[in-house]
């Protein structure tokens, strides 16, 4: 069980993984202790876990660490991988449609793994798809498997997820890792959120309407304005591919480093988060200090989506 979590037997009820407002607190506290669980057991027993399955992972999208921890989870679990990494190289290229395409899988594997360019879609393939659908990214919308591995990073590192003051940083507006994650701490107790962003990129309103009135949050342009209250800063890049004008992007893009200066007043235990790839918003001087998270976080994706497939298992029985 992890540090501070005070119960166990957390009931998991979804039947796919699409958007993280699916999610009861319950539901993800679930996924929270069985990726406790899958880190302790042993590799050989995990092994005889999805033994003689068959895991789709088909990504529209381009992507390193949710596709390469998905494929370790899978592979640690005893499954079978298939799919692409490149939609260029599927039929899709010929003009076939989402919806025929994951009909089609859906006679081929166990449990669909996508992500997706268009918002929307994995809700679209958990309608038509008659196995297990996980969103690993749908656009600036959704990236449910990345918001719960971010809170388990965090109760490792804080033995809880309650009470903490939270800081994101950056591209509020087209981050969907930071949309889910914000959704996600509004489920636990005594939350404080900090959204740091310039008016151009500011956390989206109809998100902040949906976690209103469960959390406390407020808005800043600067870092340093609040950098001394923060639990946790979580960084992000300003997304070139999001961006319609390239201008924009370009007047924004070295909006925020993070770097060992910009730090300076922080808590000693404070702990810095990114869901990476970084450009030059995370300064490579952080790395060393006792504040970087982020490859741990990056590490923690694994037990997590072990995690996920194993609950999915057990609630559709496949």
């Amino acid at each position: 069980m992890l540090k501070g979590s005070g119960r166990k037997n957390f009931s998991f009820s979804l039947t796919d993984v699409v958007s993280i407002s699916d999610f009861g607190r319950a539901d993800i506290e679930a996924v929270l202790e069985k990726a406790a669980a899958m880190e302790r057991m042993p590799r050989e027993k995990k092994l005889k876990l999805l033994r003689g399955r068959a895991v789709a992972s088909l990504f529209f999208e381009p992507s390193t660490r949710t596709r390469l921890s998905f494929e370790t989870a899978i592979q640690n679990l005893g499954a079978s991988v298939i799919g692409f990494a490149d939609a260029n190289v599927s039929s899709v290229k010929k003009g076939e449609t989402l919806s025929d395409t994951i009909r089609v899988v859906s006679g081929y594997a166990d449990i669909i793994i996508m992500r997706h360019y268009i918002e929307g879609a994995a809700r679209l393939a958990s309608e038509v798809s008659n196995k297990p659908i996980i969103n690993a990214g749908d656009g600036a919308n959704q990236h449910p498997t990345q918001t719960l591995l971010d809170l388990y990073t965090i109760k490792k590192a804080f033995g809880r997820i309650d009470g903490l003051t939270i800081g994101l940083l950056g591209d509020l507006k087209y981050g969907r890792t930071v949309h889910s994650l914000a959704q996600a701490l509004s489920l636990f107790d005594n939350i404080k959120l900090a959204f740091i962003a310039p008016d151009e990129l500011a956390m989206p309103q109809h998100i902040k309407e949906r976690i209103a009135h469960k959390v406390s949050f407020e808005e800043h342009a600067e870092l340093s304005s609040v950098l001394s209250e923060l639990d946790v800063l979580y960084v992000t890049r300003i997304q070139k591919e999001r961006f319609a004008d390239p201008a924009e992007y370009e007047r924004l893009k070295d909006r925020y480093v993070v770097d060992r200066k910009a730090l300076q007043g922080a808590k000693e235990t404070l702990k810095v988060m990114h869901p990476l790839p970084r450009v030059n918003e995370l300064s490579y001087d952080v790395d060393s200090t006792k504040h970087a998270l982020y490859f741990e976080q990056a590490r923690n994706g694994v037990p997590v989506r072990e995690a996920l497939l194993v609950l999915l298992k057990d609630v559709r029985k496949w």
